[in-house]
């Protein structure tokens, strides 16, 4: 018995310690008050600074716009209404979910409780389909926001999130001629299975509909949301939801590349490279030619969000502690040796650079860079490691300037949210938001 009470004291103090959120900023000798500061400024960069990327809309509604891009997105509408709800920003959160789901969100048909994953910023759709990130984004901000404020102040943010999750059940629907996930996959004709989450792997897919279903994300890839959902969803579904946590973790263990700790930006769901079949009529590749590299197999945009989704399943869950730890210390090694001022924003998983076809291209720019995101993303990482490069990605971070390319390119968008997440994390302001 005394030894069952130990084991108890031990566990409530663990759960307690990593309640407090470490602020790896203070730890790693930043003044307090300076990092306040410096997150708060960061937080208006982004909501209120003259490179912001929020917009109010009327007397009740707002906006977050990929600027470059000139749309709203699923992704930058999500991740605005979870920052919102972490600072405490009921005003900022409500506007947004209001837009998000007057303008986004289906309200009838196939595509019911499913949000469109583009839009012009008056609104106007650019693609019905759905990305699946922004769903798993937008329930779990809800419920957070349902801890936080209640379901009483003008939103039951409870039960919005509990529709979405009652739509995103998987349902046979037949596709309007070309309709699909994102713009140029087209549609495939007759019957179809819609689903959020794959229900043979308990995967979350790329899109959930038509050709997007078949393979994932890594970085949509968050198993401590899906925690959240089986704690405080009531959607009577809790034991599914822990066992997509797990499979989520079993899966990033085989997508991602032990030596170097890069992942592919999408990949199929036991974790291979994307195989791209071939559609009707595309031409045959002349005898002898080399084929053309798959740049989805490379680590780029997307796949910036996994060193800090990690981060965040550690902190919030703990559960597969040994293994990220070990994913962080790999991770910022590799990057330790292309440079820590030096590394840029795209490679092979393997750690080699990609060829010139293979870069994906953003802003009208096909180029290289030395990105803020992921220089935000892999100081996240620093939460993971116990190496003493860690102060470098984070002394890297703090000092890094958000400001235009020498070629004018800049993000105030993409990079600006990542950064801006990553110094939520370093500063142990990144939460778990439990009822109030």
């Amino acid at each position: 018995m005394k030894k069952l009470i130990i084991i108890t004291v031990l566990m409530a103090m663990s759960m307690s310690i990593r309640a407090q959120y470490r602020n790896v900023f203070v730890e790693l000798g930043y003044d307090k008050a300076q990092v306040e500061s410096k997150l708060h400024q960061v937080f208006n960069d982004v909501f209120r600074g003259p490179n912001k990327v929020y917009f109010e809309v009327d007397d009740s509604m707002g906006y977050v716009t990929d600027v470059k891009n000139h749309d709203a997105r699923t992704e930058g509408m999500s991740y605005g209404m979870m920052i919102a709800v972490q600072f405490g920003e009921k005003d900022i959160f409500d506007r947004l979910w209001r837009w998000s789901k007057k303008y986004m969100q289906h309200q009838s048909g196939n595509r019911e409780g499913y949000f469109a994953w583009s839009c012009k910023t008056d609104g106007t759709h650019n693609a019905e389909g759905a990305a699946s990130d922004g769903e798993l984004y937008f329930i779990t901000a809800l419920i957070f926001a349902s801890n936080r404020w209640g379901n009483d102040t003008g939103i039951n943010y409870k039960a919005e999130a509990q529709h979405i999750l009652n739509c995103i059940q998987p349902k046979e629907y037949t596709p309007e001629p070309r309709q699909g996930g994102f713009p140029g996959f087209g549609g495939q004709q007759g019957p179809q299975k819609m689903y959020l989450i794959d229900p043979e792997t308990n995967l979350i897919t790329f899109t959930p509909d038509g050709f997007g279903n078949r393979y994932t994300d890594p970085s949509y890839h968050i198993p401590a949301f899906y925690e959240v959902w089986a704690k405080w969803a009531d959607d009577g579904r809790a034991d599914y939801w822990n066992k997509c946590a797990k499979a989520s973790r079993e899966f990033l263990h085989k997508a991602i590349n032990p030596k170097t700790g890069l992942n592919a930006d999408m990949c199929q769901y036991d974790g291979s490279e994307m195989q791209m079949p071939r559609w009707p009529g595309m031409p045959q590749r002349p005898q002898g030619q080399k084929p053309r590299r798959n740049g989805s197999n490379n680590f780029r945009y997307d796949s910036w969000r996994v060193p800090m989704n990690i981060t965040l399943d550690y902190e919030w869950s703990g559960t597969d502690a040994k293994w990220q730890k070990k994913y962080g210390e790999t991770i910022q090694n590799f990057f330790y040796s292309q440079g820590v001022d030096k590394f840029v924003d795209q490679y092979r998983p393997d750690g080699s650079l990609p060829e010139e076809d293979e870069i994906l291209p953003a802003g009208g720019f096909r180029k290289l860079r030395h990105s803020i995101g992921l220089v935000s993303t892999v100081a996240a990482a620093s939460i993971l490691c116990d190496h003493a490069k860690k102060k470098d990605f984070v002394d890297a971070l703090w000092n890094a300037k958000h400001e235009p390319f020498e070629d004018g390119y800049f993000d105030a968008y993409y990079d600006g949210l990542l950064r801006l997440f990553a110094f939520m994390h370093l500063s142990g302001n990144y939460r778990e938001i439990v009822p109030q």
